[in-house]
């Protein structure tokens, strides 16, 4: 890796870096604009207002907006994510109890819609033009206009509703049998991997496609290589970089997908929590799982960016 290259990913993560700070600075004013009234909602309709105000001051609710956003995002670089208005916990215990089960979601979401599709994308790629390549083709460009409330509902009805395969809803963690994990995370799973799959299949075909257009494909196929090997040999090690950024920015999909999943199977992962933080007008676990969802998105597009660099023959010379 040469220096314009160590350059361009520093540059990257420089502007990473912005992005999440202004992310902040957007999360914290709109989260500021919630209607209603924090303190108001914590004391209950019968509090006077004395008690009010006097809790307003407390959570520093009578500050000015600046002067608020100041000491909250020193206090957010620094760990101390402050204490839930609602439950009065500190907000890193909340949501330390909640992330294990959301990455654990996106971890076998993840195991199992990346080997699909790339098993998509290649098998179409290789069969271009030919009616199995159309039929992928239009079944993941389908799959990717549904919406995933939509896929969860035909979900629950098919497999919880009329087969009594799956349980509608996520009722704690499952056991260590295999049958008692599959049925509390199929549901779930196949959800996110519909529209998932889907995408990283057509960006993998895409890449598959591109490389089989080149010059030593044609050289392969004339010395009289089986195409398989061409694919497994040649191709994939030269597409690679793309696959592997198709791979980055499909998964950032799973952070604002989790929300829709999460709520709807009553999972208990950080998605659901912001639902419920939204919903109490409580403001500091609002703040918190949005910023970790931003972080994590920008994370993952980094990786593509990062990807991107790292692969492109231009810039290794």
């Amino acid at each position: 890796m040469n220096h314009f290259m160590l350059l361009l990913i520093v540059r990257r993560i420089g502007a990473g870096i912005l992005t999440l700070v202004i992310v902040s600075m957007v999360v914290f004013f709109i989260t500021s604009l919630l209607p209603g009234d924090a303190a108001q909602m914590i004391l209950g309709q019968n509090a006077t207002a004395e008690t009010v105000n006097a809790l307003r001051h407390e959570l520093g609710l009578d500050q000015p907006l600046l002067v608020r956003y100041y000491h909250w995002f020193i206090n957010l670089i620094t760990g101390h994510f402050g204490t839930s208005f609602t439950s009065h916990i500190p907000v890193a215990q909340l949501i330390a109890s909640r992330i294990p089960a959301t990455f654990e979601l996106a971890g076998v979401t993840t195991l199992v819609s990346v080997p699909l599709a790339l098993f998509i994308g290649i098998t179409a790629a290789m069969k271009r033009d030919t009616w199995l390549d159309k039929l992928l083709v239009t079944c993941t460009m389908a799959t990717v206009a549904v919406p995933e409330f939509l896929i969860a509902t035909v979900a629950v009805v098919i497999f919880a509703v009329r087969l009594h395969w799956a349980s509608a809803m996520f009722f704690g963690s499952p056991s260590t049998d295999i049958l008692s994990f599959i049925k509390a995370y199929s549901l779930p799973v196949l959800t996110l991997c519909c529209v998932l799959t889907a995408q990283m299949a057509r960006m993998t075909r895409s890449a598959i496609i591109s490389q089989l257009d080149s010059a030593y494909v044609e050289m392969a196929i004339l010395k009289g290589v089986s195409p398989v090997r061409i694919v497994v040999r040649h191709v994939l090690p030269n597409a690679a970089g793309a696959i592997a950024n198709a791979i980055s920015l499909s998964l950032s999909y799973l952070f604002g997908g989790v929300i829709i999943i999460e709520t709807i199977f009553n999972y208990p992962g950080l998605a659901s929590q912001l639902v419920d933080a939204v919903s109490n007008r409580d403001l500091p676990v609002v703040q918190i799982c949005v910023m970790l969802f931003a972080g994590c998105y920008l994370l993952l597009l980094l990786l593509a960016d990062i990807i991107t660099i790292a692969f492109n023959p231009k810039w290794r010379g």
